[in-house]
């Protein structure tokens, strides 16, 4: 438990922070999973569409400081590396 004042205050800032990143960071990873979904499917034009989402989803929740700007990276290669090889292979 806080024992200062201070530490309340900050207790109540971080308690509001988390459920506001929580609602970017779960869009980020919804978005993500459906465009592996469609990735999986085998339709490369449904599939870019789903990770040009994901992607955009991606750089908001890094814009906002919610994920790390190289995990937002990270992240953006795997899908995009699916996504070439389901294009090429097709």
């Amino acid at each position: 438990m806080a024992n200062t004042s201070a530490a309340e205050k900050a207790m109540r800032q971080s308690e509001r922070r988390r459920v506001r990143n929580r609602v970017v960071r779960a869009q980020a990873r919804t978005q993500v999973k459906d465009a592996n979904k469609q990735i999986e499917s085998g339709k490369p034009a449904d599939a870019a569409q789903e990770v040009k989402q994901a992607i955009r989803a991606l750089d908001q929740a890094a814009q906002k400081g919610v994920i790390k700007k190289n995990n937002a990276a990270r992240r953006k290669a795997r899908l995009m590396k699916k996504l070439n090889a389901l294009t090429a292979s097709k």
